[in-house]
């Protein structure tokens, strides 16, 4: 399962307006780990923003993993790219507008000066116990 994302929208008045939608489905990862699955939850589930606007999305776990939180943005025909580690860590080459919060059990992507090209699938990742799923 998948986050989707930011979905470009036109608004025509006296001059042309682009918002972007922030669209967010629910993501459950299930990881059989020793003590017990980890379930991630995603929310907002729909989102609405307008250029230079700041967007947050948050992840839940149901148990706590630290900071083992990987976020990552898919654009269509390409292959995911990782934007945060570590949950704070921005990968090398990332947007300075892209940041990661939170440890335990809550987790924030936050996006400052949100840009069209900001559209795409953006979904979390667990790496604190095996098997790495998505």
């Amino acid at each position: 399962m998948a986050v989707q994302a930011f979905h470009s929208h036109s608004h025509t008045s006296s001059t042309m307006m682009m918002s972007l939608s922030l669209l967010l489905a629910t993501l459950g990862l299930l990881v059989h780990g020793s003590s017990a699955e980890i379930i991630l939850t995603q929310t907002p589930k729909v989102q609405s923003a307008v250029p230079g606007q700041t967007v947050s999305v948050r992840s839940k776990a149901s148990s706590s993993m630290s900071n083992y939180l990987l976020w990552y943005l898919q654009k269509p025909s390409e292959a995911p790219k990782l934007l945060v580690y570590y949950a704070t860590s921005r990968q090398s080459g990332v947007s300075d507008r892209f940041s990661g919060s939170g440890s335990g059990t809550d987790f924030t992507l936050t996006i400052s000066g949100v840009q069209a090209e900001d559209a795409g699938v953006y979904y979390c990742h667990q790496s604190y116990s095996f098997p790495f799923t998505q």
